[in-house]
């Protein structure tokens, strides 16, 4: 989302997730939050700020690979954009609506 800066963040993966997270997929719920919620850039983004893989990225979103404690720092950055992101598509959609309405009550 270009209306939103990113701030340089510290991010400490060990405030998010728990030692049983670690060797298994994350939660189907969060899968499906981030998906929505991200872009390829985000993944890009996060991938070249991490210095981990698109793809392993990817494969942890998708449930095909397991959260590690090396993966688990680019997956927090991405619940961050994901969060940021989220918030930036409700301000959207609330204008949408407005202006939409607007129209409908001519």
């Amino acid at each position: 989302m270009g209306s939103i800066k990113h701030f340089d963040l510290v991010i400490n993966s060990d405030n998010i997730f728990l030692n049983e997270d670690y060797g298994k997929p994350i939660s189907e719920r969060l899968s499906i939050v981030l998906r929505r919620n991200v872009s390829k850039n985000d993944f890009a983004n996060i991938a070249i700020r991490s210095n981990i893989s698109f793809s392993t990225i990817r494969d942890v979103v998708y449930r095909t690979n397991s959260l590690t404690k090396a993966n688990a720092k680019a997956i927090s950055l991405l619940i961050h954009a994901a969060f940021e992101n989220s918030i930036a598509f409700k301000l959207q959609a609330e204008g949408d609506i407005l202006f939409l309405n607007s129209l409908l009550k001519v």
